[in-house]
């Protein structure tokens, strides 16, 4: 399998997704989700989801659609298509799967998955973590993890642009 059909496969479609998670329940594999917009991928982001993934064995990447980066970011966003930011998270090593959902938040697709780790990052608490009470119920951990300082996708975006 070329390196392309590698990065192709980690994006799963909702039929893929259940196969997947029917896979690695199976072979007790400890899932670890999170989610966001990943628009403009920086270092900021990297830190964080390499440090999400040695949380378990598998981490999954729940991905805001165009549309519903729209409705949460601004009709100006998102700055690169679904497809793209797809393939730049599949391509990271440590990713194992990406799934687009499609609405304001991932709670259906958390409640779907059911990860054993809830990870986002930021300046969340633990408790206002989009599905903690889904993981929590089920005794998964809800964990927030912090910045990398100097990194985030305004200030890209400022530079890029020139406000910063």
């Amino acid at each position: 399998m070329h390196k392309s059909e590698i990065i192709h496969s980690k994006i799963l479609s909702q039929t893929d997704l259940d196969r997947w998670l029917a896979i690695a329940r199976f072979k007790s594999r400890k899932i670890v989700f999170t989610n966001g917009c990943f628009d403009v991928l920086h270092r900021g982001h990297v830190d964080y989801l390499a440090a999400a993934s040695e949380l378990g064995d598998l981490l999954i990447i729940g991905l805001n659609t165009d549309e519903s980066v729209r409705k949460v970011k601004g009709p100006s966003r998102p700055y690169l298509d679904e497809i793209s930011r797809a393939r730049i998270l599949a391509s990271l090593s440590f990713v194992s799967a990406v799934v687009l959902f499609n609405e304001d938040t991932p709670y259906n697709l958390i409640k779907h998955v059911e990860p054993d780790v809830l990870v986002k990052g930021g300046d969340y608490q633990p408790e206002e973590i989009v599905g903690y009470d889904l993981v929590a119920a089920r005794g998964g951990k809800v964990i927030a993890l912090g910045f990398t300082e100097g990194f985030s996708s305004s200030a890209v975006i400022g530079k890029i642009t020139g406000n910063p």
